[in-house]
């Protein structure tokens, strides 16, 4: 016997029974994004791996341990997209859509990282990502976490998630108070672990969000960047939070938020939860002003975030997402030769007089008992069932299959095919 395939660890498959939750997911993301009149756009998986050295930088874990990288066979250097941000601002520089404009724009796809697979945290992933481009007030900023916050309530989330905040201020500011925070983490060097030794000397930000427990009093401790802000910077937020007060977002400062890039700068916001253990983040965002002059395109502001959806996912409860399954309306059952004919026929038409209608045709014949069987396992509403005696008098057998219909009523009837219509219709409405 040959030896069997498996999948590559770390990236899964989604099978038929969890196709729903995506496919429900997914819809409530469409429908959010046209309610803001945000723009999809889609790009390659595979980039140049020369875009995320110069985006997430050479030192960084992701470009140093984490991308899939490979030579192709004219010796060009390709990575699988570790991210969608550099990406979408590629995009927008090559095509031309960012110069003088302002783009408001989201695309959802998979992302990949060669990490330590765990729950929440996987090397095959998938994101939404929302990229904003052309604007730099403190509205834009407030109206992507509003457009979080709703989504959160669409999906019976906000009790589950804590906003926090935190400004990173410019890079003038950033620069100064980098140099304050190394000289007091130098103070402190005894403490610093493996990890936040290495950060020290490339990204001594990052060491603020260690979760290594044995240096928590130390970074309590540490002077805060929100103390070293410029005016700008300072008004900025302010009138950042007063947007969020307006709308009735609660939110939390948190001066430990950071980003370890230099292009990011002014507000970065993360969502929270207690829900999914050490995988807490599952939605973070924030300002890159910096980032598009960068990667060589024109000076331009630019805000957005990124969510995980096998994170958001495990979130919501499975009551929650078996009311979304879509069963089918009804199964046709087709009893002898003459009915396979006329029952494809028969559907084929029912599906062309009902929108939306989901009929599942019992294929490949056997017992009434044994099509029976299949019809109740499909979880529809009704079986049609055709046979000689339904051909010969132009009718159509209604079996109600779930236990919940009136009893009062009959549990099966025969129907014209004008009857079976309007049956189907009202299924659909309920």
């Amino acid at each position: 016997m040959a030896e069997k395939i498996q999948s590559i660890r770390g990236m899964n498959d989604i099978l038929p029974d969890e196709s729903p939750a995506w496919q429900f997911i997914e819809e409530k993301l469409r429908q959010l994004m046209q309610s803001y009149d945000y723009d999809e756009i889609r790009f390659p998986v595979v980039e140049k791996t020369a875009l995320f050295k110069r985006s997430i930088g050479e030192v960084t874990d992701i470009v140093e341990k984490e991308m899939y990288t490979f030579e192709d066979r004219n010796g060009d250097s390709l990575s699988l997209r570790p991210e969608g941000t550099a990406a979408c601002v590629r995009a927008g520089i090559q095509n031309g859509i960012l110069v003088n404009q302002q783009q408001r724009l989201w695309y959802l796809g998979p992302m990949f990282r060669h990490e330590r697979p765990q729950k929440g945290r996987y090397r095959q992933f998938h994101q939404l990502g929302v990229e904003v481009f052309g604007l730099e007030g403190p509205d834009i900023d407030a109206e992507l976490i509003c457009m979080t916050a709703r989504l959160w309530a669409m999906l019976g989330l906000s009790d589950s998630v804590t906003l926090q905040l935190n400004s990173l201020g410019t890079p003038v500011s950033r620069e100064a108070y980098r140099s304050i925070l190394s000289d007091y983490l130098q103070a402190n060097k005894e403490l610093l672990d493996e990890d936040s030794l290495r950060r020290l000397q490339t990204n001594p930000l990052r060491i603020l969000d260690s979760k290594n427990p044995a240096m928590q009093d130390m970074i309590e401790q540490a002077p805060r960047l929100m103390d070293h802000l410029e005016e700008e910077s300072r008004a900025h937020f302010s009138r950042l939070c007063a947007y969020l007060d307006s709308v009735g977002i609660a939110y939390e400062i948190n001066t430990r938020l950071v980003r370890g890039l230099d292009y990011y700068s002014k507000t970065v916001f993360e969502w929270v939860t207690d829900k999914l253990g050490a995988q807490g983040t599952i939605c973070a965002g924030g300002r890159y002003d910096a980032l598009v002059k960068q990667l060589g395109g024109r000076d331009t502001r630019a805000v957005g975030f990124a969510m995980g959806l096998e994170r958001l996912i495990s979130l919501l409860e499975p009551a929650q997402l078996e009311k979304h399954l879509k069963h089918p309306h009804a199964v046709m059952l087709m009893m002898g030769e003459r009915a396979q004919n006329s029952g494809l026929a028969l559907t084929e038409q029912l599906r062309n007089d009902i929108a939306d209608v989901r009929i599942l045709n019992v294929c490949g014949g056997g017992s009434f008992k044994s099509q029976m069987k299949r019809a109740d396992k499909s979880q529809a509403e009704i079986a049609l069932i055709l046979g000689d005696d339904e051909l010969d008098n132009d009718v159509v057998t209604v079996k109600y299959l779930r236990a919940d219909r009136d009893t009062d009523k009959p549990q099966q009837e025969q129907l014209s095919q004008a009857q079976v219509i309007e049956l189907l219709n009202k299924l659909i409405n309920i």
